[in-house]
């Protein structure tokens, strides 16, 4: 017989039960849901490039510091309403530092890493527009980014510090505030542009509900387990895959975003390894990245053991159904089951989910003529053209959802509309953004720009927020992309129109137009490879570049660039681009 020797340092990750009572979110503030969440052995556990276990958090532990934490800040003068910004890496030193924050009544604000592509000064540019507008007295970051953080810190005139510096402080026995259900408990600026940032301000109502809403929609019990690679600062990874597991007391195992971008099966290794009803979450492409990966290689059922997959949530982007249909493909031999897709829909704006498909349910669709969708007249001399809609499930309990035209009368089931939703977890405010937020809350409901239907009960989706572009579940505004080019020599505000196309594979690209006045083809190919890098380095984005002649893209009456015309004239061949060099 092989005996197996364990050393006395290998981890066990933290349990999927214990003898707590769940609650599901029903407590006056996130500050309660965080002490009784500390009462049970459940928590976080982080995890290596390779899906090994590197740290276990329990949340008896991550309360204890995030207490002591608190008190480091309260001592440092930091006061009730107080923006403190976070660098959501995926870490213990974040979660606690997100719930010290709350502790001490401050706002915590998390805010991206640097990604791969781009360069040190548009990381702190970015940063620096960030911290412009949620004004915080504090930005905490990891030492490794310490060089960046520290320079966008400095230039905004707050203390920038590490996580080691910071834990390092005195932390005095102080008095913590007493926390309200209507305090904002946070800031959120997961889909905001990087040039016009606007803040969500969500309270512990608001947040709760949601919390709330989620596990009774899921209905989340004995036995399930958040997986993740969602990054912290992103709504969905934030609320549902974080803030969610406190509020519902659900251990989680947690990979880092850049790992899961190396090594995307490692996602499906973990879900295998802990044998939970696990409940993960991925926008389209994650789902794509992983059938993709698997696909050359075999024996997918002695890797992996999908079987327990309860809820494999899907949402951030359009939903793509070929694309879950080649995801249960790949991956039927290893026990995952096509029902186990939840579709959802929602938004910051929203805290996180507005409707969710109920459990079970999987993959719905429905076919719409393309015409209907673009609100175009049909024209019979063409053959129909039909697009797979899914349904992103009902509304959360105590959420309203409607369709209203344009002069915001209701539509009844299956005509398209604006989607509006009113319900206790819709957001307080945009952050010092008066206009903002009068243009889309009024009388109580939020006005999500998104275009949808309904049918008995069920929403779904059509398009996006005005002129959003998404890409591999990202957010990008056109007008980021637009100025990127702008900062070339040569170009003016209104000569560029950003939009996202359809490519030969079904995927979506961003597209630029731009107004060129250069003449020889040569000189040509390099602007448009000059135009394509900059915004490749603003945004981490490969887009088509076309070149138009001046004066070619189309304004509204009120001289305002209409990128909805520039792109359907783009695509009808109106807009005809110039010619380059052979």
């Amino acid at each position: 017989m092989r005996v197996q020797h364990h050393s006395m340092t290998e981890l066990t990750p933290t349990p999927n039960d214990c003898p707590l009572p769940r609650r599901r979110s029903d407590f006056a503030t996130f500050n309660e849901a965080i002490d009784y969440a500390a009462r049970s052995e459940k928590g976080l556990n982080f995890y290596d490039p390779r899906a090994a276990l590197e740290r276990v958090y329990p949340f008896s532990e991550m309360r204890e510091d995030a207490l002591e934490n608190a008190r480091r800040l309260i001592a440092m003068g930091v006061k009730k309403d107080d923006r403190i910004a976070l660098i959501a890496e995926t870490s213990p030193e974040f979660t606690a530092m997100f719930c010290a924050c709350v502790y001490a009544g401050a706002w915590p604000v998390p805010l991206p890493l640097p990604t791969t592509f781009g360069g040190k000064d548009s990381y702190i540019e970015q940063l620096g527009v960030q911290l412009s507008s949620s004004d915080p007295k504090m930005l905490l970051y990891p030492a490794e980014i310490g060089e960046m953080a520290s320079v966008a810190a400095k230039n905004q005139g707050c203390t920038g510090m590490d996580w080691d510096e910071f834990s390092a402080l005195e932390a005095p026995r102080i008095d913590l505030p007493e926390a309200d259900p209507e305090d904002i408990c946070y800031l959120q600026y997961s889909s905001g542009s990087t040039r016009f940032p606007t803040g969500v301000a969500v309270t512990h109502r608001a947040l709760l509900h949601n919390l709330y809403g989620h596990a009774t929609t899921m209905d989340i019990g004995k036995d399930d387990r958040g997986v993740s690679w969602l990054p912290f600062y992103h709504d969905m990874g934030l609320v549902g895959c974080f803030l969610s597991m406190i509020g519902n007391q659900v251990s989680a195992d947690y990979l880092k975003t850049e790992h899961f971008a190396r090594r995307p099966l490692a996602w499906l290794d973990l879900i295998s390894r802990n044998k939970g009803n696990s409940m993960s979450y991925s926008p389209t492409f994650g789902y794509d990245i992983c059938a993709r990966r698997i696909s050359s290689q075999s024996h997918v059922a002695d890797r992996f053991d999908l079987s327990r997959w309860r809820l494999a949530g899907n949402g951030a982007d359009m939903i793509r159904p070929d694309v879950m249909q080649q995801f249960v493909n790949a991956f039927a031999d290893a026990g995952f089951k096509a029902s186990a897709f939840t579709p959802s829909y929602g938004l910051a704006e929203a805290t996180l989910a507005v409707t969710v498909m109920p459990p079970g349910e999987g993959i719905r669709v429905e076919l719409v003529e393309e015409e209907r969708l673009s609100g175009s007249p049909r024209d019979l001399s063409r053959p129909a053209r039909y697009r797979a809609i899914v349904n992103c499930g009902k509304p959360l309990p105590d959420m309203d959802v409607v369709i209203r035209g344009e002069t915001e009368d209701l539509k009844g089931d299956h005509l398209i509309g604006k989607v509006w939703c009113r319900g206790p977890s819709v957001m307080h405010s945009y952050f010092r953004d008066e206009a903002a937020t009068e243009e889309c809350l009024i009388g109580g409901w939020l006005d999500t720009g998104d275009m949808g239907y309904m049918a008995n009960g069920y929403l779904f989706i059509v398009g996006r927020a005005k002129d959003m572009i998404i890409i591999n579940g990202k957010n990008h505004w056109p007008q980021d992309i637009e100025w990127a080019v702008e900062q070339l020599p040569g170009f003016n505000h209104g000569d560029i129109a950003a939009f996202s196309i359809e490519t030969d594979t079904g995927e979506e690209a961003p597209a630029v137009l731009v107004h060129c006045r250069v003449s020889d083809p040569e000189e040509r190919i390099k602007l448009r490879n000059q135009i394509s890098d900059k915004v490749r380095a603003v945004t981490g984005m490969t887009c088509v570049v076309e070149l138009i002649p001046p004066r070619t893209l189309p304004r509204t009456s009120s001289g305002k660039l209409s990128r909805a015309k520039a792109k359907k004239l783009y695509l009808s061949g109106e807009i005809a681009p110039l010619e380059l060099a052979a």
